[in-house]
C-alpha cells in the first residue's frame, strides 16, 4: 500500500514531497525491481487534468521513504500515482495512488477534445482512435519548424512514454510502446507507436513525454473513446496493475 504523502500544504510552499510504499502490516518496502531504468515511476496531476508531472525521487534504503524536492504552482486537489515492480520472482507492475490537498485559490480547466500540442517550439500530434474494451493503436509524431523531428533520443528505456487516465476518476490505464528497446545512441522519430486499452467509452487524458537534446518535453493530449465489444469488461478499471509506459 502506498502511505499517507507528505507535501507542502499550500500553493508557493517550498518543501519535500515523501512516502513509503509499505506492507500491508505496515512495514516499509525498500527493495525494487528496476523497470525503464528506474525502480519507482511518480505520476503526480490534478484531478482536472492539469499540472501534469512525471518525476523519480530518491529512496533512502535505511527509512524506506521516497523523496524529492517539491514545490506546488496552483491549488486543488492532486493525485499520486507511484508505479513500481517489486523485487520478487515474477512480480509484475504495481500501481498506488492517494491524493493531495494544497491550499490556495483554485481555478479549475474544462478538458476539451485535444489531438496537436505546442510545446517547447516543438508541434506534437495524435492520431488514432480508442475504442471501448479492446486495444488500440496510436501513434505520437513530433515535428518542429514545418519539418518532422527524427533525433528523438532513448529516455526511461524507450524514445517517448505515454500515460492516460480517464477523465473524472483518473484511472490509470494500460500503455505499452510498440517496437523494440532502443540502443544507445540511437535516434528516432518522428512517429511512436502505442497500444492504450480503454475499459469504457468517454474522456481520456494523455500524456506524452519525449526528449530531444537531453532535455525531457511532455505534450498533452485529449481524446474520446468510442463503445466497442466490452469482452466482459466492467465500468471500473485497477489502477493497482497498469502498466503506464
Amino acid at each position: 500500500m502506498l502511505a499517507p504523502i507528505a507535501a507542502p500544504g499550500a500553493v508557493g510552499a517550498r518543501g519535500e514531497l515523501s512516502f513509503q510504499v509499505q506492507t500491508l502490516s505496515g512495514e516499509a518496502t525498500t527493495e525494487f525491481a528496476e523497470a525503464h531504468e528506474k525502480d519507482l515511476h511518480l505520476i503526480v496531476v490534478r484531478t482536472d487534468g492539469a499540472e501534469f508531472r512525471h518525476v523519480h525521487p530518491q529512496l533512502d534504503e535505511a527509512t524506506g521513504t521516497w523523496s524529492l524536492p517539491w514545490t506546488w504552482d496552483s491549488a486543488g486537489t492532486y493525485r499520486v500515482y507511484a508505479d513500481f515492480t517489486p523485487a520478487t520472482e515474477g512480480a509484475e507492475g504495481v500501481t498506488l495512488t492517494r491524493t493531495v490537498e494544497v491550499a490556495g485559490t483554485f481555478a479549475p480547466v474544462t478538458s476539451e477534445v485535444r489531438r496537436t500540442a505546442e510545446v517547447d517550439g516543438f508541434d506534437v500530434t495524435l492520431d488514432g482512435d480508442l475504442t471501448a474494451g479492446t486495444t488500440s493503436d496510436v501513434t505520437v509524431s513530433v515535428a518542429r519548424d514545418g519539418k518532422p523531428v527524427t533525433a528523438l533520443e532513448p529516455y526511461l528505456g524507450a524514445f517517448g512514454h505515454l500515460v492516460a487516465l480517464r477523465d473524472g476518476d483518473l484511472s490509470y490505464l494500460h500503455v505499452h510502446a510498440q517496437g523494440d528497446a532502443p540502443r544507445v545512441g540511437s535516434t528516432a522519430g518522428p512517429e511512436i507507436g502505442f497500444m492504450a486499452e480503454a475499459p469504457t467509452a468517454g474522456r481520456y487524458l494523455l500524456y506524452f513525454d519525449f526528449q530531444v537534446d537531453g532535455t525531457v518535453h511532455s505534450a498533452e493530449f485529449v481524446v474520446d473513446a468510442g463503445r466497442g465489444e466490452m469482452h466482459g469488461a466492467s465500468d471500473e478499471t485497477h489502477s493497482d496493475d497498469a502498466d503506464s509506459h
